[in-house]
């Protein structure tokens, strides 16, 4: 164990006396942060802190005891780390924390100004902070995810360690923090224009200018938001006078990539040109039932069901439907027998048994 002075040992009864309070500290500074962060929606990678240990202090006490006349003039002795997925969050967080706390501006340090071709792992905000009501200091570092990792990569390897690593090696490391560095910024970048592009579907949606809207994750949901088969589902339910849930309809989107469906339009007119055999479908299977609450996706579900049908899908295709939104599971080729059986005799049907006995 390292030996201090008297007044070195001083400050470790110090801080003894003071753990106490700075756990407490910790508490409330953790759900402050929490709850400001989410209260602007920024997502994080992760948030923690730590309480400095008595080696790690004695350490530093054996160092630059010295400098300091109270444990209080100790900065660090509350950490907290906030990691951010993406380089613009580490400036929103950074308005937060300004906006919570009193910052000690001389003391606190912002290390992505450096600069420097291997301090990637280093580029984060330093903070010292203090409640506005008045506290013992606490350190807030905030940096991106893989800022994060590639600290913890160079402090694995090394790297920063009391051997200097031969020239090549420090090339290397050069290298892939540039690289990473380049990709911390691309993300961020590709979060702007995702965001962007989002909101033109959007907008194109709501104007009703579907064929100018490619048929994908992001414009499907945009074009839920219309309730594109609220009127077949109504329609279908009115035969029991069923109720409605809600379910979600996203699971149908492969199936509908798989038909070809190329634009929001593509699927506005597979809607337009299917409903009423949908609805058939519907009846052949509710008629003699007396269900009385029924999915949301029951209109789409019919729908699939019916244009696999007419494309001549049979049991297979009728089968990759219900293992698709319902789970590969071996039921569900008996579903596909049992609704082809049923299916033969509706009047959709009869062009596609005329072309196969064709």
């Amino acid at each position: 164990m390292i030996v201090l002075n008297p007044h070195g040992e001083s400050l470790m009864e110090q801080f003894r006396q003071r753990l106490p309070k700075l756990q407490s500290l910790s508490e409330e500074v953790l759900n402050l942060i929490k709850a400001a962060l989410a209260e602007q929606a920024i997502e994080l990678n992760s948030i923690e802190y730590r309480i400095k240990g008595e080696e790690s202090l004695r350490g530093k006490l054996e160092r630059k005891g010295n400098k300091y006349k109270s444990i209080d003039d100790v900065t660090d002795l509350l950490g907290l780390r906030i990691v951010t997925f993406y380089t613009d969050d580490v400036d929103k967080v950074a308005v937060v924390i300004k906006s919570l706390f009193d910052i000690d501006w001389k003391n606190s340090e912002d290390k992505r100004k450096l600069h420097e071709l291997n301090s990637f792992g280093y580029n984060s905000l330093h903070y010292i902070c203090r409640l506005k009501e008045g506290s013992m200091p606490f350190e807030v570092q905030i940096r991106t995810a893989l800022q994060h990792v590639w600290s913890a990569i160079e402090h694995d390897i090394g790297y920063k360690g009391p051997v200097k690593l031969p020239a090549e090696f420090q090339r290397q490391f050069s290298r892939l923090a540039g690289m990473l560095e380049l990709a911390d910024d691309e993300f961020s970048r590709l979060r702007t224009v995702m965001a962007s592009y989002r909101r033109s579907v959007q907008t194109l949606v709501a104007s009703g200018k579907l064929s100018e809207v490619s048929l994908s994750t992001d414009s499907f949901r945009s074009y839920l938001e219309l309730r594109p088969f609220d009127r077949l589902n109504r329609r279908i339910a009115a035969v029991n006078q069923a109720e409605i849930f809600p379910s979600s309809l996203m699971p149908f989107l492969p199936i509908l990539m798989r038909f070809k469906l190329q634009t929001l339009e593509d699927v506005q007119r597979f809607i337009n040109d299917n409903s009423d055999d949908a609805y058939q479908l519907a009846l052949s299977q509710l008629a003699m039932t007396d269900l009385d609450i029924m999915s949301e996706t029951v209109g789409l579900q019919n729908l699939c069901l019916v244009f696999m049908l007419k494309q001549g899908g049979g049991i297979a295709g009728l089968k990759y439907i219900f293992d698709t939104i319902n789970g590969e599971q071996e039921r569900n080729h008996a579903l596909a027998e049992s609704l082809l059986r049923r299916a033969r005799n509706l009047s959709f049907m009869q062009a596609v048994i005329g072309g196969e006995e064709a």
